[in-house]
């Protein structure tokens, strides 16, 4: 059930009964003012209920939510700090379908970074600071998303793009997601970037940065193309969009989107430097499999996403760069886990809650994560390990998972009983 759904609110009657809900669309008409770091949007919501109810509640943010309306009929609306309750007309049974129409202001914030100096704006985690969404990582919807932006500036952005509408200082970018997507995962960037475009075994790669020529770029990303090949050979699964775009962004620590990834400046310019510092990159490449294509069910099992893909990258970077830098990387993630023991900061893989984690519970989830995989690899031998991982995410890809389907596909790979192994690592008896 999508956690946003199952949240009391503040001010509801007795009366209210909040349905759980699944997203089946949305369409974004948004517009950011990067000179004042100001935000006005539109947006067009298509839902359906998983349960019987009069209100529905969407994930909002510090975003000021002008109206709301169903038809053309307003509804009412009330907050309780970052979620927006919704009253309906009328109660409605599980599986009716509704499209809300909402108007809505907000400013810069860490969900959309402006930069008004460098002319940059862009979206990291998370996507309900500057839409209104259902954050439930479970909820997979598709988009139309319009971004209108001063001209002359490039922009990328999640799924197929269409023609952008050039106005006489202006213009529109329009992305078009149709595989349906959890919503964090969904974004843009833009600014005045140089950009490198080309076809490699069947995707649209785009390349972009400010500050950087078109030979910079393409020594920063040239192993794209074949860590996703790498990458879909491990997953068994094909990339599934028609473009991956790689910007290189004013300031952030690596944010996955679908089709997309973020990474900074001054990581670029490292990767310049040294090119075994590429990662990061493989790091947010491995998302459009694991995190992107198969999503933890909910933040408590979060290290589905980022711990096996830290895990992949590390062995991108074995594949790329030989054994002796996988094996100093699993030394570092054995270093760190023992530290979190040592100094009583560790926690099973699959979390009791996720509520406003710090840098030792990300380092479980991370670092702990990735040498729990390290360990079953080892345990399990290359052959069933790697085909346990393949049919795992095969199996579930598009999908929702949780730990214990990672460990019925190692099971099914191996013949083996790995009930120890998960408990031990993530604490679940399955």
């Amino acid at each position: 059930m999508p956690l946003a759904a199952t949240l009391l609110l503040a001010g509801a009657t007795a009366s209210t009964q909040v349905a759980p809900i699944d997203v089946q669309h949305y369409r974004v008409r948004l517009q950011p003012d990067i000179a004042a770091g100001t935000l006005r949007g539109e947006e067009d919501v298509r839902l359906c209920l998983l349960g019987d109810g009069d209100t529905v509640v969407l994930d909002a943010g510090a975003l000021s939510v002008d109206s709301v309306s169903l038809g053309k009929q307003a509804l009412t609306t009330s907050r309780n700090g970052k979620t927006l309750a919704i009253t309906l007309p009328r109660s409605h049974r599980a599986g009716a379908c509704v499209a809300l129409h909402l108007r809505y202001s907000g400013k810069s914030s860490y969900g959309l970074q402006m930069h008004p100096e460098r002319r940059q704006a862009y979206t990291i985690f998370s996507t309900s600071q500057w839409m209104p969404a259902n954050d439930a990582p479970s909820d997979r919807a598709t988009l139309d998303l319009e971004v209108t932006l001063p001209g002359g500036l490039q922009a990328i952005g999640t799924g197929v793009a269409q023609p952008v509408r050039h106005a006489e200082e202006s213009a529109t970018h329009r992305w078009r997601l149709r595989q349906p997507m959890p919503s964090y995962l969904y974004g843009f960037a833009a600014g005045p970037f140089a950009r490198v475009q080309f076809d490699a075994n069947g995707i649209h790669h785009e390349w972009l940065g400010d500050g950087f020529d078109d030979a910079q770029l393409r020594r920063i990303f040239a192993d794209t193309p074949a860590m996703l090949a790498f990458f879909a050979d491990k997953a068994g699964v094909a990339y599934p969009h028609r473009t991956y775009s790689q910007a290189l962004v004013a300031d952030t620590v690596g944010q996955e989107l679908a089709g997309m990834a973020l990474v900074s400046e001054v990581y670029g310019r490292e990767v310049l430097d040294d090119e075994t510092r590429e990662g990061l990159i493989a790091h947010e490449a491995a998302h459009q499999w694991w995190g992107n294509g198969v999503t933890n069910l909910d933040w408590r099992q979060f290290w589905l996403n980022e711990g096996i893909t830290s895990f992949m990258a590390a062995a991108w970077m074995q594949h790329r760069f030989g054994d002796a830098t996988y094996d100093a990387q699993v030394e570092r993630w054995r270093v760190r886990v023992e530290k979190l023991r040592a100094d009583g900061k560790d926690k099973p893989l699959v979390f009791p809650d996720w509520n406003k984690p710090g840098s030792d519970d990300r380092a479980v989830v991370y670092t702990k994560g990735a040498y729990a995989m390290h360990l079953l690899r080892v345990q399990l031998g290359e052959d069933a390990f790697w085909r346990g991982l393949r049919d795992y995410t095969r199996t579930h890809f598009g999908k929702s998972v949780t730990t214990a389907d990672l460990q019925a596909a190692m099971e099914r790979s191996s013949g083996r009983d790995l009930s120890a192994f998960f408990r031990e690592w993530a604490g679940i008896n399955r």
